[in-house]
């Protein structure tokens, strides 16, 4: 919780230290979307758990939200932020007795589940000359993950908290269909033997009320997860979005 506070923080900070510029390169983008899970695979300890999937409790959909922040400056050089909290509450019954976090959960009684996996991002992109109809970019994102697992069954409660930095490699590209309509793709991701983390999204764009709104929908989707002593999580989210973005 004491994220989020400099999150807000940070983004105040970024658009008063550009306040004089007067071309609406300052962006908020805020999505909303209804979120799917496919995969949700745990095992902790990484070594001696028992593997269950949270995806067989409920595959959704699930609410979601994130908000981008950020400023274009210079034409070529671009600086964001993102808050993209997600948190599902979930209840099931295994088919199996399970073992988290060295206690054992019985199969085929009651169980409560809490997954968190919010994401906080700062994103560098450097924005290359157009080719042809395509704007292109290509920068480095940080992002520190919260992440928790929680198992409750009568009125016991396991739960496994993990909080990290992890690089990822931003590539974006845009193109215009019409004076009105564009469609882009944004990518964060980069993949490790310790793990892998993908976010992409495709998006089609139109100007719905004026050159600095846009109005977008499509798709994201959410990939990746940790293979190691303590833990062994990968997931998969799939993402209907819908969402606004105005320049000021």
């Amino acid at each position: 919780m004491r994220i989020l506070p400099l999150c807000i923080l940070s983004i105040a900070i970024l658009f008063s230290s550009f306040s004089f510029c007067e071309d609406k390169t300052n962006y908020l983008s805020v999505e909303g979307a209804l979120v799917w899970q496919s995969k949700n695979d745990q095992r902790i300890p990484g070594n001696t758990g028992t593997l269950f999937s949270l995806s067989d409790f409920d595959r959704g959909p699930f609410k979601a939200y994130r908000i981008y922040a950020g400023k274009r400056f210079n034409k070529k050089h671009e600086i964001r932020l993102l808050y993209a909290p997600l948190e599902l509450k979930l209840t099931g019954e295994f088919n199996q007795a399970v073992n988290y976090m060295g206690r054992t959960f019985a199969a085929g009684v009651s169980t409560s589940a809490y997954y968190k996996f919010n994401s906080y991002r700062l994103t560098y992109a450097y924005h290359f000359d157009k080719i042809k109809d395509w704007e292109l970019a290509c920068g480095l994102s940080g992002k520190i993950r919260d992440a928790e697992v929680s198992l409750t069954q009568r009125g016991i409660t396991e739960q496994k908290k993990n909080v990290g930095f992890v690089p990822l490699i931003n590539f974006q590209a845009r193109r215009a269909l019409h004076e009105k309509w564009a469609v882009s793709f944004d990518l964060d991701g980069l993949a490790a033997p310790q793990g892998r983390a993908f976010d992409a999204a495709f998006f089609l764009e139109h100007n719905i009320f004026a050159p600095e709104i846009i109005m977008f929908g499509g798709y994201r989707t959410v990939e990746g997860g940790a293979n190691n002593d303590k833990v062994y999580n990968f997931a998969w989210f799939h993402y209907a979005v819908l969402g606004l973005k105005g320049f000021f």
